[in-house]
């Protein structure tokens, strides 16, 4: 199926050119899964790739849970992922100034040279994105950033007032791919992609095909339900890379997925 089949008005109306790679690379894997790969070893993290690549658009990373860090060996993670076609998806959560945030982008973990997309709040103001975009810039390479509009996190403060905030930096902003939302609520998922429009992506994690409560105030929701309340992503974490079987897990969060997409 074509993307603009596939994804309808989102296809059309999406500017940034990492939207459509995403959309595209979906398509290809018919999957909207995006992993949340929270493991503290790289030789942990590239096994877990090659196990779910087929099924999964784009690796979310926590790249300072990383023990031991090194470039080199966090250069296999990134060749891991190129190898089987996913975006890389660093969720650092930027939260600073423009210039401090620009200047984090590069440092240790150098996350300009090899991230594609980057989450952040908006809590500072809309020149952090500014900021992110400037240290892409700074080395020819184009990312994108996911604001975080809402959290699926037990008691967070993401209130109403927040998200109405945050969507007007996004929607003024060229380098703002869409907005992190509440996968455990589809009236929350609903909500955000009124006021988003179709013309950014909403990204979900708080999803479970066992959609029972987790640790430390963690909530979930089920994958299909987010799709078809508007989301375009789902971000799954342990109902993988905790599972028995990874692959066959990835798999059936796939299927789930792009049902979801064709049905809505």
């Amino acid at each position: 199926m074509q993307p603009d089949e596939a994804w309808g008005g989102r296809w059309r109306a999406c500017a940034h050119p990492l939207s459509h790679r995403f959309m595209e690379t979906a398509c290809e894997k018919k999957s909207l899964v995006v992993l949340a790969a929270d493991i503290p070893t790289v030789d942990g993290l590239v096994q877990l790739i090659d196990q779910v690549g087929p099924h999964v658009t784009a690796l979310k990373t926590h790249v300072d849970m990383v023990e031991s860090f090194s470039m080199d060996d966090w250069m296999r993670v990134v060749d891991a992922a190129k190898s089987h076609g996913m975006m890389i998806f660093e969720d650092r959560k930027f939260a600073d100034i423009g210039r401090v945030s620009e200047t984090q982008m590069g440092g240790l973990y150098d996350i300009r040279s090899w991230a594609d997309l980057v989450t952040s709040h908006s809590v500072s103001g809309p020149d952090i994105v500014d900021g992110i975009a400037a240290a892409w810039d700074s080395v020819q390479r184009i990312g994108g950033v996911l604001m975080l509009a809402q959290m699926s996190s037990r008691g967070n403060l993401l209130d109403e007032s927040y998200t109405d905030r945050t969507i007007e930096i996004g929607t003024s902003s060229p380098h703002v791919v869409g907005y992190i939302g509440n996968g455990s609520s589809p009236d929350e998922i609903s909500s955000l992609r009124e006021k988003a429009g179709e013309g950014r992506m909403i990204w979900t994690p708080g999803v479970n095909l066992s959609a029972e409560e987790g640790v430390l105030g963690q909530r979930y929701g089920h994958p299909s339900d987010a799709i078809i309340a508007g989301s375009d992503a789902v971000i799954v974490g342990t109902g993988i890379h905790k599972s028995e079987d990874p692959a066959g897990a990835a798999k059936a969060y796939a299927d789930a997925t792009w049902a979801a997409l064709l049905s809505r």
